[in-house]
């Protein structure tokens, strides 16, 4: 696992949108895994500008979906597949043909999860999925005690997560309870995994998903097992870290052929 520290989110969301473009150079139909929230906002910012500017064609991107709230009309504003379409894919200038999703109003929820499971797999697999992580240590939607050979599925929400999901709400009410979401065994089978987190408020969860023991109590920590992980973080994000200064000596001596 590769530990970056940026001065603040605006660095981060540079620093991973030129990964992206870079991919996209050396693989214009590459399949690029994509979460929601504000944390990840300054990545596609800078990704879409870099399309604008001339800098990257991604006119043959292939992008997908995280996971999905269950419930949801839709067109529904807070639908996962709806944000996405209205900061990722438009932006970029792509067109909802190039986006996969789980379907989270479907009647049968199992077997929508099944599906998209397999159907990544049958698009050869995400070469670059972004992460954020919940404040228990959450990534995608897998809540803590999570198994980590675990696929797409269907889980149930922490309090604590719709509570931290209530901001893009009216009210923490209308927070759906459940969630289709990649599993950690799905997230896993990426060939490159970047994870951003920003804030004091993620300083914990980080230290213990990059620093503390493997377990399913920081779904986070499964990084750990990855042999291409990136976790992207500003000074606040890192302010728990032990290891900070090692983590900045080692990337500050890195060979720029290496990216990230």
């Amino acid at each position: 696992m590769e530990v970056v520290i940026v001065p603040d989110a605006a660095a981060g969301g540079e620093l991973i949108a030129e990964a992206m473009a870079d991919l996209l150079r050396r693989k214009p139909d590459a399949l690029l895994g994509v979460a929601t929230g504000s944390t990840p906002l300054p990545i596609y910012e800078s990704l879409a500008a870099k399309v604008r500017a001339g800098d990257v064609n991604a006119s043959r991107a292939r992008i997908c979906q995280l996971d999905e709230y269950v419930g949801l009309p839709h067109g529904h504003r807070e639908s996962y597949r709806s944000v996405v379409l209205r900061e990722v894919v438009e932006p970029l200038g792509l067109t909802e043909s190039s986006f996969m999703g789980p379907d989270g109003s479907a009647e049968d929820v199992a077997a929508a999860c099944e599906a998209y499971d397999r159907a990544l797999t049958e698009a050869g697999g995400v070469d670059l999925q972004l992460l954020g992580i919940g404040t228990d240590g959450h990534i995608g939607f897998n809540e803590p005690c999570s198994s980590l050979a675990s696929r797409t599925r269907i889980k149930t929400l922490t309090q604590r997560t719709r509570q931290d999901n209530a901001r893009f709400f009216n009210n923490l009410d209308e927070v759906p309870h459940h969630v289709i979401t990649q599993g950690i065994g799905t997230i896993l089978e990426a060939r490159h995994l970047v994870l951003l987190a920003t804030g004091e408020a993620k300083a914990d969860a980080v230290a213990l998903a990059v620093e503390g023991p493997l377990a399913a109590l920081v779904p986070a920590s499964a990084l750990q097992l990855h042999p291409h992980a990136t976790v992207v973080v500003d000074e606040a994000a890192a302010s728990r870290l032990k290891l900070a200064d090692y983590f900045r000596a080692t990337y500050a001596a890195k060979p720029d052929w290496q990216g990230i």
